[in-house]
């Protein structure tokens, strides 16, 4: 998984191996272990709704079921899935998904015939 943040906004792209493990129930993480020793942890999980927590050092970003599945039917694809998530402060966190599209494309478009090795 990738993660990618900026400002008010937070962009996760997984390959077609991260999205077939999350179709199938398994969450999906990013784990970066800082030179402090400190150890953080991005994990996608699929639910009903968008939603956010964050326990410890753990940020769990919960996707909603439909809408990851109908983007997979739909690959391979540039556009992903966009949400906005309420802050405190009244502004939004906006979390763009995606899966990787050279890889869903390597992996749905160009599926080797018999005869490549």
């Amino acid at each position: 998984m990738r993660v990618q943040l900026e400002g008010q906004s937070l962009r996760l792209r997984i390959d077609e191996a991260e999205l077939e493990s999350l179709l199938a129930g398994h969450p999906i993480e990013n784990r970066t272990v800082w030179p402090d020793g400190r150890t953080e942890i991005q994990q996608i999980d699929l639910t009903a709704r968008i939603g956010w927590l964050r326990k410890g050092d753990v940020w769990h970003v919960r996707l909603p079921e439909p809408e990851v599945r109908a983007l997979a039917a739909r690959l391979p694809s540039r556009e992903g899935l966009q949400f906005s998530l309420a802050t405190p402060d009244g502004g939004t966190l906006q979390v763009l998904f995606d899966v990787d599209v050279r890889d869903s494309t390597r992996k749905r478009l160009h599926k080797p015939s018999k005869g490549d090795a």
